[in-house]
């Protein structure tokens, strides 16, 4: 089976854009692999509130966001590419980064040009870091890369839009640069206006990334395609989402108690992941004892109450 990595390369050669929505832990990127998508992103926003109740601020450390990588990977099928933060330090610090990101089973990152600690790209207060450093990055990501696992995608970020003393022409230097220093796309985070984007799709010297949320415009498939944008990101759809209806059944459980939720449950049960043994994997769970423990761990079943899986 080809690797994650290379099957990545494919979606985006085969063009003309790759949408890829966001999923903050292994359940929310099965319901997106069950949804159709060919591959999914591991938003740093979702991973650090879901995981740490913090916002994005550099508080995640690498070990907890290529963990939560590592349960998103091994969880679906399709490719997944993961927020990878400043790279957690300086260009040696990059070296491991992306090492841990490979032997996590991503196809691919995206590591920003901030200040680290660093912050979510939408909110004001960024820095970033000299140009020189920040190609010293990328070139000591792209040289692992290349050591271990070619077709591993590097997507380079820069901020310097919407970074104190920023700008959109310090951008489009940057993230060329950054192509040039081995990058497989360039991701200018923040454009503000439809013109902005345009002049980015213009004058990126290769695929260009989008992140489609927070201060940037939105934009149908066809608009994407017709700008000539390569991949494009919808990163916490999903955890607004989770949010708002966790929100919305707590307040009901709060205000009628346990009635809400037997409410909530009757009417879950007629929606297509209503089963939620089934999505959750119990039925290969009994075929893997038939297969491997025989029809003897199978008795078990017959006088247990509960779920059985098929």
């Amino acid at each position: 089976m080809k690797r994650a990595s290379t099957r990545l390369r494919e979606l985006i050669a085969r063009g003309p854009t790759l949408y890829v929505p966001g999923c903050y832990n292994a359940m929310s990127a099965k319901v997106l692999e069950q949804a159709g998508f060919d591959a999914i992103y591991m938003t740093g926003y979702g991973t650090s509130l879901s995981l740490t109740g913090l916002p994005d601020v550099g508080l995640a450390t690498m070990t907890e966001m290529v963990a939560n990588a590592r349960y998103i990977a091994s969880a679906v099928r399709i490719p997944l590419v993961a927020d990878a933060d400043t790279g957690f330090g300086n260009a040696i610090n990059v070296i491991r980064t992306i090492r841990e990101y490979v032997g996590a089973g991503v196809a691919g990152i995206h590591m920003e040009d901030q200040v680290s600690p660093k912050r979510c790209g939408h909110v004001a207060g960024r820095l970033v870091i000299p140009l020189e450093e920040a190609v010293g990055k990328i070139r000591a990501a792209a040289d692992t890369r290349n050591g271990i696992d070619p077709d591993f995608v590097l997507i380079a970020r820069t901020d310097a839009r919407g970074a104190h003393g920023g700008s959109l022409d310090d951008a489009i230097a940057r993230v060329n640069a950054y192509l040039a220093a081995g990058a497989d796309l360039g991701f200018i985070e923040g454009p503000t206006s439809v013109e902005e984007v345009k002049r980015i799709c213009r004058e990126v010297k290769g695929p260009v990334f989008y992140n489609m949320t927070g201060v940037s415009p939105r934009f149908t498939m066809d608009e994407l395609r017709e700008l000539g944008i390569a991949m494009c990101i919808s990163p916490n759809a999903m955890l607004r989402s989770a949010l708002a209806a966790m929100h919305d059944l707590a307040a009901q459980m709060r205000a009628e108690g346990p009635v809400a939720e037997t409410r909530f449950m009757e009417g879950f049960r007629k929606h297509p992941l209503g089963d939620l043994h089934t999505f959750a994997g119990f039925d290969q769970v009994r075929a893997w004892e038939r297969e491997y423990l025989g029809e003897e761990a199978m008795r078990k079943y017959a006088d247990s109450v509960g779920h059985v899986p098929k």
